[in-house]
C-alpha cells in the first residue's frame, strides 16, 4: 500500500496491514468529557477574564471556509453548538471563541492547512484530546482549531525492537491496549489516558505515573514528523535508538506545546509488558515517614519499583465525597501507592513482602493493603486482597476529577527537592486560611513532582493574587520548577522567569521567531510576550 501524502512508508511494513483507527469519535464525544465540561456556557471568555489583547491576525472569512471544505469535505465544523466543547478546557477555566474546527487525516492535509493559514495570517490552535490543565489546548480568541482526532492510525510496530510508529491522534489508552496484545506497553501512563492523544503527550512532554521506571518522553521518543508554521513538513520520524548525525531536532518539539510546529506522527520505544504487577496502598503518619518509606522502598525493591505516588488525607476525602470511591486504608494523614512490575511473580512478591515487613516493623507504615494481578499473597501483618490493581489506582488517578467537583480549581504542578515537597502545601494552607475551600497535595514523589491544588466555590481574582506569585516565589527559593509536567500553556507563561533565566527565555523567543515568524501557531501560549 502506498504511503499517504506527506507520510513516509515504513520499510518492511505494509501500512494497510497494520493501520488501525483508534477513537475516531474523539474524546469530546465521551461522557466523561461532557460530565466535566457541561458547564462551558458559564465559563468567562479568556480574553475578558485575563484582560488579554488580541494580536493582529486576520479574521476568518467565507472564502477561507470554502477553501477548507474543498480540502477536507465533511471534516470542517462551523456549527456554534458543535464548537463549544472544543473552545473550553477540561477544567472549565478558560474559553475561546473559535468559529472553525478542522479535522485533517493526513500530514499532507495539515501541511496544506498551515500553508494557507500562514499566507492568510490566520492563527491556529493545535488540539489533541483537550485534557491539558494550563489552558494550552483551547483558543484564547478566534484561532482556528486544528484537531488531530482523525489522525488515529498505527503505522507500524516492530516486535523485536519494541518501536511503535503512529499518527499523533492515537489515544494513549488505545495504544496501550494494542501493545498489550503484542506483549508490550506504552512507556507512559496518565490519568487522562482514555482521552489524551500521543501527539499532545509529546507536545507537552507529559510525565505521568511510569516516569520513575521508564523515564521521560525525551528519552523514549525516537522520532517525530512535524509540520511547521509555513506548511513545510519535517520528517524526522526515525526508528533508531542511536543516531548521532547533527542536532537532535525532535527535542525542539517535545514540550513545545504546539508553538513551533504541529506533531503529526511519533516513533516511540515501548517496554515489554511486565508479567507480574503488584500494588501496595499504605498509610503513613507524617510526610517524614512518606520520605523514609520511599528511601527504604527504593533500596529494597530496586529494579522492580515502577511507581511511588503519595496523596494527603484531604485528597482521599474528596475522592470519597465526590466520586463515592472508598479506600481500603483509612485514618492516616498521608497515603502511598507503590507499584512493582517485573518478570517473576515469586521473586517480586518475596521482595515486596520483605519490604512491607520492614516498613511495618520500623514504624514507617501503620496500615496497608496489597493487590496483585495473580493470587493472594500470604502475610501476617497486611491485608492482601484480590482487588484488581486498577481499583487502587483509581484512588490516585481520579483525584483530579474529584477536585473539579469541589469548585473552581487553582492547579500547580511543581518540581521540588523531595524533602521540601509537602512544605509548600503546608505554607499555602496557612497563607490562605479560610479564603480557600480546600488545599491539597499529591503527586509523583519518586521524581519530585507535587500537584498542589486549591479549590474555591467560584473563581476569585483576590484569591488568585494571594496564591500567585507566592507559589512561584516559594518554588524558586528552593530551586524548583513551576511546571514539572503540565507545561506553561496560557496560565503559566508569564511566570517562566521563576524557573528560567532571561537569557534562556530570550533564546526560546528567537527559536519561536525563526520557526514561526508570524506567530500563528498557538499564540498567547508558553512564552511571555516579546517586548
Amino acid at each position: 500500500a502506498a504511503a499517504a501524502p506527506g507520510q513516509r512508508q515504513r520499510p518492511g511494513a505494509s501500512r494497510s496491514a497494520v493501520s488501525r483507527p483508534w477513537g475516531a469519535a474523539g474524546p469530546p464525544g465521551s461522557s466523561a468529557f461532557h460530565a466535566a465540561s457541561s458547564g462551558f456556557q458559564e465559563v468567562t471568555l479568556t480574553g475578558e477574564r485575563y484582560g488579554v489583547r488580541r494580536l493582529p491576525f486576520a479574521r476568518l472569512a467565507g472564502g477561507d471556509v470554502a477553501f477548507f471544505e474543498r480540502l477536507m469535505p465533511g471534516r470542517v465544523v462551523t456549527d456554534p453548538e458543535e464548537l463549544k466543547p472544543f473552545n473550553v478546557d477540561w477544567l472549565k477555566s478558560v474559553r475561546g471563541c473559535s468559529k472553525l474546527l478542522l479535522k485533517p487525516q493526513t500530514t499532507a492535509e495539515v501541511s496544506q492547512v498551515l500553508r494557507y493559514c500562514y499566507e492568510r495570517n490566520l492563527a491556529v490552535n493545535p488540539q489533541g484530546g483537550n485534557t491539558g490543565l494550563v489552558g494550552g489546548s483551547v483558543p484564547v480568541f478566534d484561532e482556528i482549531i486544528l484537531s488531530t482526532v482523525l489522525m488515529n492510525q498505527i503505522i507500524s510496530f516492530d516486535k523485536v525492537s519494541g518501536i511503535l510508529v503512529c499518527q499523533a491522534g492515537c489515544i494513549l489508552e488505545k495504544l496501550n491496549e494494542y501493545l498489550e496484545q503484542q506483549g508490550f506497553i506504552m512507556p507512559l501512563d496518565l490519568g487522562a489516558k482514555g482521552s489524551c492523544h500521543i501527539g499532545g503527550n509529546v507536545a507537552t512532554n507529559a510525565g505521568g505515573l511510569r516516569l520513575l521506571r521508564y523515564g521521560s518522553l525525551r528519552g523514549t521518543v525516537l522520532g517525530l514528523e512535524v509540520v511547521l508554521a509555513d506548511g513545510s513538513a519535517l520528517d524526522c520520524l526515525a526508528s533508531l535508538r542511536k543516531d548521532n548525525t547533527g542536532y537532535d531536532l525532535k527535542q525542539l518539539f517535545i514540550g513545545s506545546e504546539g508553538t513551533l510546529g504541529v506533531i503529526t506522527a511519533v516513533s516511540i520505544l515501548c517496554p515489554q509488558k511486565p508479567k507480574a504487577v503488584n500494588l501496595a496502598f499504605l498509610g503513613c503518619q507524617s510526610f517524614a515517614k512518606v520520605l523514609e518509606t520511599f528511601t527504604t522502598c527504593r533500596a529494597m525493591l530496586g529494579e522492580i519499583l515502577s511507581a511511588y505516588e503519595f496523596m494527603d488525607d484531604k485528597c482521599m476525602e474528596l475522592v470519597e465525597k465526590h466520586l463515592k470511591l472508598s479506600s481500603p486504608v483509612t485514618g492516616s494523614p498521608f497515603y502511598v501507592l507503590i507499584e512493582t512490575s517485573g518478570s517473576n511473580s515469586t521473586h517480586d512478591e518475596e521482595k515486596l513482602n520483605n519490604f512491607l515487613e520492614q516498613a511495618m516493623t520500623s514504624g514507617l507504615v501503620t496500615d496497608g493493603t496489597v493487590a496483585t494481578d495473580d493470587k493472594k499473597i500470604k502475610a501476617t501483618r497486611f491485608i492482601w486482597i484480590s482487588l484488581i490493581p486498577q481499583m487502587l489506582w483509581s484512588l490516585r488517578e481520579r483525584i483530579t476529577e474529584a477536585l473539579t467537583h469541589d469548585g473552581y480549581v487553582y492547579k500547580y504542578d511543581i518540581s521540588l527537592p523531595v524533602g521540601k515537597l509537602y512544605d509548600l502545601v503546608t505554607d499555602t494552607r496557612a497563607r490562605l486560611g479560610r479564603s480557600a475551600k480546600n488545599v491539597v497535595g499529591y503527586g509523583h514523589l519518586g521524581d519530585g513532582n507535587l500537584h498542589l491544588n486549591i479549590t474555591a466555590e467560584s473563581y476569585s481574582h483576590s484569591l488568585l493574587e494571594a496564591i500567585e506569585p507566592f507559589v512561584y516565589e516559594w518554588t524558586a527559593r528552593y530551586s524548583g520548577s513551576i511546571s514539572a509536567e503540565h507545561g506553561l500553556g496560557f496560565k503559566k507563561k508569564q511566570f517562566i522567569q521563576y524557573s528560567k533565566p532571561p537569557e534562556a527565555v530570550f533564546l526560546m523567543q528567537r527559536v519561536k521567531a525563526m520557526l514561526d515568524p508570524k506567530g500563528i501557531l498557538n499564540p498567547y501560549k508558553m512564552l511571555p510576550s516579546s517586548s
